[in-house]
């Protein structure tokens, strides 16, 4: 006899149901699963039900029955992800910068549909953020999955580095096509960054991936392993201020003993520490010495100390009298 119309698609929709409808706290009875068949042009019975449910479960579903005299039903346990595991997705993406408003809405639609309607609301409650600045860069997904594709596949990529103009729009710096070997991608201060060689210059790079655009993979095989394979990428994105460049100086500072998890937030627990007398330390580490080097010490104040090199001890005094002359 032939089979009623929709039941090769029945285990479907009975997993879509628990898994969008029900929880711990919300089972749907057999009766609640047959009317959404029903709905769906799927006719059933309460037999059929019970063996389909227990071939979900024997298939790896866990799916839990409920005993109750008010009728009791099944819901689903077992979900990909946990609430607060989407919970830390939701935030991670509402307070990335380098993603899009209108890409974060995106993503965080996609994540509450992994929660089930009544977990749905608690993700929402999560969402908003007062003042987030996020990027306006629509094309960076794109640009992410291109340089990942030219990594993967050892090639060189291409691309224009994009700067604001007034009219608050993103636009190609003059002369700014690049060709260079990806190496690496760096989450760093809530945004992107590209480690990549640059064979013309023989040096290590990196460039915000939000102010990269029309990126495209080349040919070229990639350049520049021996120069990434001497790069320590946890000491770099710790010596470099803001991810700007400078001259790399091996720098003595010395701060009162309770900045140390300031100290140790900026430079790491692997940081050469010594303590010393007077409830005083200092770090011994690399850092590209730069004007946001600087301003960091600025904003701690009079606390943080250069006390070798003595050149870039006059540096610092020199950028401070120049701040001041300038007011």
């Amino acid at each position: 006899m032939a089979k009623a119309p929709g039941q090769k698609l029945k285990l479907l929709y009975i997993i879509k149901f628990l898994s969008e409808n029900t929880d711990e706290n919300h089972p749907a009875s057999t009766s609640d699963i047959i009317a959404y068949l029903e709905a769906n042009g799927v006719h059933s019975q309460r037999k059929s039900v019970y063996d389909d449910v227990e071939k979900l479960c024997n298939f790896g579903y866990d799916i839990i029955q409920v005993h109750s005299r008010l009728g009791g039903g099944y819901y689903m346990a077992g979900r990909e992800f946990e609430l607060a595991e989407l919970k830390l997705l939701v935030d991670a993406v509402q307070s990335s910068r380098f993603i899009t408003t209108k890409k974060s809405r995106s993503l965080i639609r996609k994540l509450e549909q992994m929660a089930g309607k009544y977990d749905a609301g608690k993700l929402q409650r999560q969402v908003y953020v007062a003042g987030r600045i996020k990027t306006e860069n629509e094309s960076i997904y794109y640009s992410i999955d291109t340089i990942h594709r030219a990594i993967q596949e050892n090639r060189q990529i291409r691309f224009q580095y994009l700067d604001w103009n007034l009219n608050k729009e993103l636009v190609p710096r003059a002369n700014s096509e690049r060709c260079v070997s990806p190496w690496a991608l760096i989450w760093q201060d809530e945004n992107y960054y590209l480690a990549a060689y640059d064979s013309n210059d023989s040096v290590m790079k990196h460039y915000r991936v939000d102010k990269m655009g029309r990126v495209e993979v080349l040919k070229e095989a990639r350049t520049g392993m021996e120069q990434f394979s001497k790069v320590d990428l946890a000491a770099y994105t710790n010596q470099i201020f803001g991810m700007y460049g400078g001259r790399e100086e091996i720098v003595t500072i010395q701060f009162p003993n309770r900045l140390i998890g300031v100290v140790l937030d900026r430079f790491g627990r692997e940081a050469d520490i010594r303590q010393m007398p007077e409830e005083v330390f200092r770090i011994r580490a690399k850092v590209m010495v730069s004007g946001q080097f600087y301003g960091w010490l600025a904003g701690i104040g009079g606390e943080a100390v250069i006390v070798s090199p003595v050149s870039v001890r006059e540096q610092y005094r020199q950028w401070l009298a120049d701040i001041l002359a300038s007011q």
